[in-house]
């Protein structure tokens, strides 16, 4: 277990390291933006200082915009989640103070294009191993909970606010190339990771019970348990049925691991929900109602 956490720090801090070479070395001095806090925070930096002389880096900024997201995300969200998207935007701001903003070429698509599959890798990792570079992943989270839309959704609103802002305050030109960066970026992503934002997952299983108890304290999550029989072996076995979020995905490829590392599992996209999926206030009567019948 304790390698198992050791790895997924290392590859959320060298992440980060990717996505503040990305921005230092090839974004920032050319005014081509990152997507999500990073791209807001490289956006104000600029602002600040081309038009009042404040001089503020990003790396600071990005810091301040996760603040109060971090204390979002921890009550809404989940605390293990949180606590690796708080390490990965801390060491983001350290490399961004530590390395130089230097050009290491004046072609600007150059920049947008290298920066953006640079960044891309570095948020695809952390993806990947169950965490975030903060920001709008989290608040994208609570938000789709709650209006049960599309994360998505929120990316696409605030990564067109910083496109749009771009063009305004800058060149024309420099909103062109932050969507050619936000496209490479996203595509990226979707390569090491997934683009999918909710996935089916299809257990199969001899541990139904065990594995049933294990997703529940880690993630809130309806199950449904199905009958199963190998077609070849004739044993009996038991398939467990979930929609999940992709930010859910490594956690539940570790409990799997953990508790029946011989299961089969399939993990299918998800189109589309009709009724439950999870909403907050549900879990939370279920909570309080659990609660009253233990103190009776």
């Amino acid at each position: 277990m304790f390698f198992i956490e050791a790895k997924r720090i290392f590859v959320v801090i060298f992440g980060s390291l990717l996505l503040a070479i990305s921005l230092n070395f090839f974004l920032i001095n050319a005014n081509v933006y990152a997507s999500g806090f990073a791209g807001a925070a490289q956006l104000v930096s600029s602002v600040l200082n081309d038009f009042s002389g404040i001089s503020l880096s990003t790396g600071t900024l990005l810091l301040l915009f996760n603040i109060p997201v971090f204390i979002l995300g921890w009550y809404k969200v989940g605390k293990g989640f949180t606590i690796y998207s708080i390490v990965s935007v801390i060491f983001v701001t350290i490399f961004l103070q530590l390395l130089p903003v230097i050009t290491v070429s004046d072609d600007i698509i150059l920049n947008a294009v290298v920066g953006g599959v640079i960044g891309g890798i570095g948020v695809g990792l952390s993806l990947k191993l169950g965490a975030s570079t903060g920001g709008m992943d989290i608040v994208a989270m609570v938000l789709a909970r709650l209006q049960d839309k599309p994360i998505g959704t929120y990316f696409l609103l605030l990564n067109g606010v910083i496109i749009v802002l771009a063009g305004i305050l800058y060149e024309p030109e420099n909103a062109l190339y932050t969507m050619l960066t936000l496209y490479i970026t996203t595509s990226v992503i979707d390569a090491i990771h997934t683009r999918h934002e909710k996935l089916t997952a299809m257990i199969i299983t001899h541990k139904a019970e065990e594995l049933q108890i294990a997703i529940h304290q880690k993630m809130v999550r309806g199950i449904t348990i199905l009958p199963a029989k190998g077609a070849y072996s004739k044993a009996d076995k038991n398939m467990l049925y979930l929609v999940i979020t992709r930010y859910e995905l490594y956690d539940l490829e570790t409990i799997i691991k953990e508790v029946d590392p011989h299961a089969f599992t399939n993990i299918v996209q998800t189109v589309g929900l009709f009724g439950f999926f999870r909403r907050d206030d549900v879990v939370e009567k279920k909570e309080k109602k659990k609660k009253q019948v233990e103190v009776q």
